[in-house]
């Protein structure tokens, strides 16, 4: 990223700015804004999260809203209710509260001297969360928003569940929250203060996961702030964008067909990082083009050229399989319309180990398969947070416990763009089963580079809202729809789906193993295919190269550690996944803080006892300047029986020494259907 370091317009920064609310909590911002904003007012664009402005996104906010607001915007970091040095207790994400306070705030910014009564929205992952949920709101200074890695659907697709399947990273955001939401504001701006918020929200703090296992289908609690509920809402315009590494790859695509607004959609090879410090590569001048979305759409600004494609989409060329990857090779591809005339949907039967060619005519054979628990340790994070070796490994590892089925060698390069869909005729032995179905990209040498995936959890087959048991040995009709992706696979190489019946530790596995019978009639794999000869139909804006403000200085006072391991003992046949990620202990130059962040997740199990599948979490974060010593200690750990989740969770919170805080939690929430 090449930093700038003279910008359009000179800006001043208020490091500590208290914002009140409807309800007398005041929240902590932070704002960037034009010198000559008092006499010249200008739009006002709201970053809204969780995640301690202070420090532990300071680095970040400092190459981005100072970039935005020497570009004639006033920039505010605003940490919700509860996190950071706002007032309050943080319980849970994406509240009715929480949407509340932030129109409040859109309403405090509007009324401010230094702004013209126009403002924006944007962010990342809670960010976008936010920026969109309250777009659906209406508040009325709201004029446009800039989102990336968010979904729109909140049951369905995110970190919780998928398709009715139990995600891992349901206990692991759950730590992260536990972790945060427990942390202490910062003396320097609450003064002594300090130590009766942390207090309160030691004694707030929860293990958010037993909320979450307490919702299992989808009720009214996801529906809330879903706002693929109702589209219409939404009326500002919309620069949405996602990487096909993230985990949120697949609401850019559903919004960009399901709005009736301006809107621009960005999808790039990233993993869960804003586009301009985008890995794997290229990242891009992403803060150009949010200046340029609000320049239009907050300043009336003319289009500076063509009308920008609905949707841009980063074409990705094969790779080897590899769990970290600095560049992904490809390029940008356009559509002006979303969905779109370009793209067809080849449906290709299903045979005896094959994908046969389209719409052939074929009879129906009876397939099985009962995946062990082993399937799915080399698949990577749910979502790629850019904390490698979090992508999937080659799924020759996977595929001995797994249904294959393969094209013929490919004679012409193939590309696809949008989500594949996996059709079948499946019965199977228990009440209870999922389906996890990847589509892999198989070089001439026989490695297998994993391109999309998607779960179903058969009781979801035709309701998330009311799901309903298999009866063993029915056949039943199910589509399983898989994240979108933008793939090209050359001339010479072939495509395989495969299908498994657990695909632990990414999702939790059913109760009991189970086997999974395909008829091949009636079974097909649908490709969305973009033909190649359509690529150079829109001509596409060159991006500019990243750039931002200068980041804050930092020094890393303690190194940290990062592991990835997969172990098993071939003894007691017990296997775990071990991931450790220490940052190490870094001081923050501009406050004088010293923080340290230690969290090690571990998932395991033995043999195929799909009972003994257990996640633990365990957190320590430490927040220390001079004589002000804190520490903050948290484990989660989930295990099951065939009807039940057991949690048991553990809180410790020290003052130099002392322990202020202990706290323990042990919690059964019945399956249901899960």
């Amino acid at each position: 990223m090449r930093v700038v370091t003279s910008l359009p317009t000179d800006i001043k920064e208020e490091q500590h700015v208290w914002i009140p609310v409807a309800d007398g909590t005041r929240l902590s911002a932070r704002i960037w804004r034009p010198l000559d904003s008092d006499d010249r007012p200008v739009p006002a664009v709201l970053e809204y999260i969780p995640y301690r402005k202070r420090d532990l996104t300071s680095v970040r906010d400092s190459i981005a809203h100072p970039y935005i607001a020497g570009h004639g915007f006033a920039c505010v970091r605003v940490d919700i209710r509860g996190s950071g040095e706002s007032d309050g207790v943080l319980v849970d994400e994406y509240l009715e509260q929480e949407q509340r306070d932030a129109e409040d705030v859109l309403a405090w910014l509007a009324a401010q001297p230094w702004c013209d009564g126009r403002t924006g929205m944007m962010g990342i992952s809670w960010g976008g969360f936010a920026a969109l949920q309250v777009a659906a709101r209406r508040p009325p200074s709201l004029g446009a928003i800039c989102i990336a890695s968010f979904t729109d659907d909140r049951f369905a697709d995110d970190m919780h569940y998928m398709r009715g399947c139990l995600l891992s990273d349901n206990l692991a955001e759950s730590g992260t929250m536990f972790a945060y939401s427990a942390c202490p504001p910062d003396p320097a701006l609450t003064g002594e203060d300090w130590r009766r918020m942390w207090l309160e929200r030691l004694d707030a703090a929860r293990p958010w996961v037993v909320e979450w296992l307490n919702h299992q289908r989808r009720d009214d609690y996801w529906r809330h702030a879903s706002v693929c509920e109702d589209y219409s809402a939404i009326q500002v315009p919309v620069f949405a964008s996602c990487g096909w590494a993230d985990g949120y790859s697949n609401a850019v695509l559903r919004l960009m067909e399901g709005l009736d607004v301006p809107r621009m959609g960005l999808i790039g090879p990233w993993s869960h990082k804003y586009p301009h410090l985008g890995v794997p590569g290229p990242a891009i001048g992403y803060l150009q083009e949010v200046v340029r979305w609000f320049d239009r759409w907050l300043r009336d600004a003319p289009a500076d050229g063509p009308d920008e494609p609905v949707l841009r989409a980063w074409m990705q060329d094969s790779v080897p399989p590899s769990t970290s990857y600095e560049e992904r090779p490809g390029r940008w591809v356009g559509e002006r319309a979303w969905p779109s005339p370009n793209i067809r949907h080849d449906v290709h039967p299903l045979a005896p180990h094959r994908i046969a060619p389209r719409d052939a005519a074929l009879g129906d054979e009876v397939l099985s398969v009962e995946s062990p628990l082993s399937v799915g340790q080399f698949a990577g994070k749910w979502c790629s947070y850019n904390a490698p070796p979090d992508l999937p490994y080659d799924q020759r590892e996977e595929d001995g416990g797994s249904l294959v089925f393969e094209t013929d060698v490919l004679t012409e390069p193939c590309e696809i763009l949008g989500a594949p869909v996996v059709r079948l005729d499946v019965c199977a032995n228990r009440p209870t089963a999922m389906v996890a179905a990847r589509l892999s990209d198989v070089a001439e040498d026989g490695s297998a580079t994993r391109v999309t995936y998607g779960l179903l959890n058969l009781a979801h087959r035709d309701s998330h809202e009311e799901p309903e048991p298999l009866e063993p040995g029915r056949r039943y009709r199910v589509e399983i729809p898989l994240n979108g992706v933008a793939q090209a696979f050359p001339a010479g190489h072939r495509i395989r789906l495969s299908l498994s019946t657990s695909y632990w530790p990414l999702a939790w596995p059913p109760p009991e193993p189970v086997r999974l019978s395909v008829h091949t009639e009636g079974s097909a794999l649908v490709l969305p295919i973009r033909p190649v000869a359509v690529s150079d139909e829109v001509t596409l804006r060159p991006f500019d190269e990243p750039e931002g403000a200068s980041p804050l200085a930092t020094t890393v006072r303690s190194p940290g550690e990062y592991r990835w391991d997969v172990t098993r003992d071939m003894i007691n046949y017990e296997s775990a996944l071990d991931v450790v990620k220490d940052t190490g202990t870094v001081r923050y130059e501009d406050t004088g803080v010293e923080i340290g962040k230690r969290v090690h997740e571990r998932y395991s199990w033995a043999a195929d006892d799909f009972t003994s599948a257990s996640g633990r979490t365990e957190w320590t974060m430490t927040f220390a300047r001079g004589d002000w010593q804190t520490r903050v200690e948290t484990c989660q750990v989930m295990t099951c029986t065939p009807t039940e989740f057991h949690v048991h969770a553990r809180l410790d919170a020290f003052e130099g020494a002392v322990r202020v805080r202990s706290r323990n939690w042990d919690v059964a929430v019945p399956r249901n259907l899960v």
